[in-house]
């Protein structure tokens, strides 16, 4: 049940009440009012039984004690009915208050159980999306598998260098000419948080890249860009550090 609904019936309980509640008052009020009438009237017979008393008859002061005796007998009837009057008033108000803690009760499980199918639904959305990513890098790493064996080979093929181009087909990306991507247009782009990141930019694949010959490289891969190359590089080709390497040896 949605909280609009919970509100509108508890609204619609509660209607009535004011007008209940200022009814029971009204009559509290005039109990009081009654009730002073007769404590008045009490303190009236006392001092003319109290003033007069060596001059009335035994009868006379037996009559004043009967009005005085039934006086506060009505006064106590009184009392007892504004203390019910009270008590019903309070069983009303607290009925009332009992009800708006069931409904929120009940609207806290809805928002759990909500909470909780929502979370169910993240998950196995977040699920699916790892598996698409672990497909995605077994198709990469299928893919440089295969430009290192021909890399490797003796074939004339494998005098030519290393180059990584994305293929539509392997993103499901259209095709498009990165060769003049500089690293910093990268960040414009959507990245899948999972992808892996290559190159001294710590970056993803794009464009076209190029492999280290080094077999230890720690990168593997480069950007033509960020290592300043314009056009595949006869020969074998090393990155700037396993240069670096090679020459301190």
């Amino acid at each position: 049940m949605a909280a609009g609904m919970y509100l509108e019936h508890y609204l619609d309980s509660i209607e009535n009440l004011p007008f209940e509640l200022q009814r029971n008052f009204n009559l509290m009020r005039d109990l009081d009012q009654r009730t002073e009438d007769l404590k008045g009237q009490i303190d009236s017979l006392a001092k003319e039984y109290t003033s007069n008393a060596r001059t009335l008859s035994s009868e006379q002061k037996l009559s004043i004690l009967r009005q005085i005796q039934q006086s506060y007998s009505k006064c106590k009837e009184f009392g007892d009915d504004k203390v019910q009057l009270a008590m019903q008033t309070y069983e009303m108000v607290d009925k009332h208050i009992r009800r708006l803690d069931t409904d929120l009760a009940r609207f806290e499980a809805d928002l759990k159980e909500k909470q909780i199918e929502s979370t169910d639904y993240d998950s196995t959305s977040s699920k699916g999306k790892k598996s698409d990513t672990r497909q995605k890098e077994k198709k990469v790493a299928k893919t440089r598998s295969k430009v290192k064996s021909s890399d490797e080979d003796g074939s004339p093929k494998s005098a030519q260098k290393k180059v990584k181009l994305l293929q539509p087909g392997e993103f499901n990306t259209p095709t498009t000419n990165f060769g003049n991507v500089h690293p910093s247009d990268v960040l414009d782009m959507p990245v899948d948080p999972n992808e892996p990141t290559y190159c001294l930019c710590h970056q993803v694949s794009y464009g076209e890249m190029i492999g280290c010959d080094n077999t230890d490289c720690s990168i593997e891969w480069f950007h033509f860009a960020c290592v300043g190359l314009t056009t595949k590089p006869r020969g074998k080709w090393y990155c700037p550090r396993c240069s670096q390497d090679r020459k301190r040896k």
